[in-house]
């Protein structure tokens, strides 16, 4: 059944939804959320009983702060910061329950030839939930990038793109040169460039000189789960560049995409450590909260590192001396 939520097309697998199975569809608790249909309030003890029809017009409301912490990428609004990648799942049915508990709205997806018998990626993912960003994994020079972007273009309707050019196969690692050159082709097609790319200072200013929407430094090498070895590189193109970074690559573990965050990044692209994980749902769920801890201690600012030691209780009072 499909309805509208918040002015975009919503899918709804049951037959008679309530208000109550929306909000836990969207992971939401129901505190301080306001829930419209069609134009009016309807209260929360209302929520377990009120059913919803196809064509509703569904506004689900709460309060921010003034000046909300969305991720913006080339004009379009985020409210997650961790994007998902689609492959290794063990089946359709898990990706989706991963795709769900981590509350993306940013997902991957390869352009390959079509195989006899193969299900098509798209049948498994809910575009009206999620935006998809096509990637040129396994191209190796920028006419295959340039090729497979023009072919994901046409089979997703997307001009998103994530651009990998590899010129390293054991370690995967980005060819940068010929990455920026293939955006620089890609900007002047219209295609919105989320470059992949190597911790790279120079690399990431060049790649944003070129045109492109964000950069895109690996952690460590594609599917490895090393996590952040080289976290200083990261913080030093978070501190320079002024398009959206995102890590990429090699996070193993909720700490390592909450590291990431800290440093100033403005969203990380994990696939196999949920894919691989034992209960991929769950290590969704705690990649989500890794994320969004980790933006949390960013905006509130690190404590002053020390030397040596502070105390914490004051120093002066205590009572000494030998007792009875």
């Amino acid at each position: 059944m499909r309805i509208t939520v918040n002015q975009k097309p919503f899918e709804m697998e049951e037959e008679d939804p309530t208000i109550e199975a929306l909000l836990a569809r969207k992971g939401l608790t129901g505190e301080s959320v306001v829930v419209a249909v069609d134009g009016e309030i309807v209260h929360r003890e209302e929520w377990k009983s009120r059913r919803l029809r196809e064509g509703d017009e569904v506004e689900l409301v709460h309060a921010v702060a003034g000046g909300s912490d969305e991720l913006v990428i080339a004009g379009e609004r985020l409210s997650s910061r961790l994007f998902l990648g689609t492959g290794k799942y063990p089946d359709p049915e898990t990706m989706k329950q991963a795709l769900e508990r981590s509350g993306t709205e940013l997902v991957t997806v390869a352009v390959r030839y079509i195989d006899a018998g193969e299900r098509p990626i798209l049948q498994d993912i809910d575009t009206s939930r999620y935006r998809l960003l096509p990637n040129t994994a396994g191209a190796t020079t920028v006419a295959e990038a340039v090729k497979l972007a023009r072919l994901g273009r046409e089979a997703t309707g997307t001009n998103w793109l994530k651009l990998e050019v590899v010129g390293e196969p054991s370690t995967l690692w980005p060819d940068t040169a010929a990455t920026v050159e293939a955006t620089k082709v890609l900007v002047e097609e219209g295609f919105v460039v989320l470059p992949y790319t190597s911790p790279d200072l120079v690399a990431a200013l060049r790649l944003e000189e070129a045109g492109a929407a964000t950069v895109m430094p690996l952690a460590s090498p594609i599917g490895s789960g090393q996590g952040m070895p080289d976290w200083a590189s990261i913080r030093r193109i978070v501190e320079r560049v002024s398009v959206p970074v995102v890590v990429d690559a090699g996070i193993g573990v909720p700490s390592d995409a909450a590291l990431a965050m800290e440093l100033g990044a403005d969203a990380v692209l994990v696939n196999t450590a949920i894919a691989r994980a034992g209960d991929p749902p769950l290590m969704a769920e705690a990649m989500r909260r890794g994320v969004e801890a980790g933006r949390l201690a960013y905006l509130a600012g690190r404590m002053e590192a020390k030397p040596l030691a502070a105390p914490s209780s004051p120093t002066r009072g205590v009572p000494v001396g030998s007792g009875s």
